[in-house]
This record gives structure tokens, C-alpha cells and sequence, in this order.
């Protein structure tokens, strides 16, 4: 789990670098970064499943506090697990595993499904700008092109 999420941080650090001199590039390791936070989401809803936990549905009472909320940092994350745990609101019965380690599991999921959703559409984009302009070598071909016509 710890290398799945390395892997799709470094991947998306990776091609936001590679973005200046190869569209090609930054498009691959975009979609390396979307496969390893695709095998994360896995991994998390593997846990739930192997300790009998519940995995919320988008309209579980949490899961709509937890979008609403719009959780953006770390510190956000546990209060809202803290809350969470304490008004004891989860819909099934939690036997084999910690009831904060369910909500924590079900809030990575939640915030999973948002990045895999934004990188989706950042590929989509990726995808249609390399196709309509090319990458690095192309422009810089055109532009050699049209400075030759010029003279």
C-alpha cells in the first residue's frame, strides 16, 4: 500500500516535470500515477473486506459529511475520523476491526475516488493537447519549418 501511493505521487511529480520537454512522457507517467492509485483504492477495499468491515456507499451519512466537509489536509482527516468515531453513526456492525480504522479506510477511499476522478480527466486532456499539437520535437519542428519559410 505504502509503494502504491509512493509510486502515484512520484509519478505525477515525475511527468509535471517531464510536461516541459515531453508531452509523450508526462502523459505515460500520468498514467502510471492513475494505475497506482487505482491498486491503492484496491488494496484499501481488500482490507475492509478481509476484517468484515463495511465500505460506505456514496450515500452513507458519512460519506455525505465527508464530501461536504471537503476534507483538504491531514490534520482535517483524523478530526473528521475523531468525529466520526464518536457518534457512532456507522450504519453496520463493526466486529473485526477498530471502528476509527474503518472510517479512516472508507475516508482514503473517498479521497482515492477524487484523485483517480481529477487524474482521469487530466489524462483525457493530456491525450486530446498531444494529439491536436504534438509534443516538444513536433512544435519545435513547425517552428524550424516556418523560420526556413520565412527566410
Amino acid at each position: 500500500m505504502v509503494q502504491a501511493a509512493r509510486s502515484g505521487v512520484q509519478n505525477i511529480a515525475e511527468g509535471s516535470i517531464a510536461s516541459a520537454t515531453s508531452k509523450r512522457t508526462e502523459l505515460k507517467l500520468t498514467n502510471v500515477a492513475r494505475a497506482s492509485l487505482e491498486e491503492l483504492h484496491l488494496d484499501f477495499e481488500d482490507f475492509l473486506r478481509q476484517h468484515s468491515c463495511p465500505q460506505w456507499s456514496k450515500e452513507d451519512p458519512l460519506a455525505q459529511e465527508f464530501i461536504k466537509l471537503r476534507i483538504a489536509s491531514m490534520h482535517n482527516f483524523r478530526a473528521f475520523v475523531q468525529w466520526a468515531a464518536a457518534q457512532n453513526v456507522v450504519s453496520v456492525q463493526v466486529r473485526n476491526c477498530p471502528l476509527q480504522s474503518v472510517i479512516a479506510a472508507n475516508g482514503v477511499l473517498l479521497l482515492l475516488d477524487t484523485a483517480c476522478f481529477l487524474l482521469d480527466r487530466q489524462i483525457a486532456r493530456l491525450a486530446a493537447d498531444f494529439e491536436n499539437e504534438g509534443g516538444f520535437s513536433e512544435r519545435m519542428l513547425r517552428k524550424r519549418l516556418e523560420n526556413r519559410k520565412k527566410k
